[in-house]
């Protein structure tokens, strides 16, 4: 993603926050939104949203775009894994002194 795609992210944020707030999207919200966030508003490029947002169930959109909850489990999983793998190695560490200490042992007496 270059910083130009980036950069016009901001006008569908500033589209989403107007539609969050239950305000209407159009041309002079849109502007008051960006250069409360300090961004010069192209006026083209807001039209051009506009007009587009038009034929869009936002609500829909989002709801078809939402990532299931269920979808981020399997990311707790790798952190698991890694939990055990460092108790195993924790666990070898401990048998590995015992033999130690168990080999010191046996020289004494052998």
């Amino acid at each position: 993603m270059t910083f130009k795609e980036v950069n016009r992210m901001e006008y569908v944020y500033a589209a989403l926050l107007l539609h969050s707030a239950g305000q209407e999207i159009n041309d002079e919200n849109m502007k008051k939104v960006l250069e409360a966030a300090g961004i010069k508003p192209d006026e083209a490029r807001i039209r051009a949203l506009v007009e587009a947002l038009k034929e869009v169930n936002i609500d829909e959109a989002i709801q078809s775009a939402a990532v299931p909850v269920a979808a981020t489990a399997p990311a707790a999983a790798p952190a698991a894994a890694e939990a055990t793998e460092e108790k195993k190695e924790e666990e070898k560490k401990e048998e590995k002194k015992e033999e130690e200490a168990t080999a010191g042992l046996a020289s004494l007496f052998g």
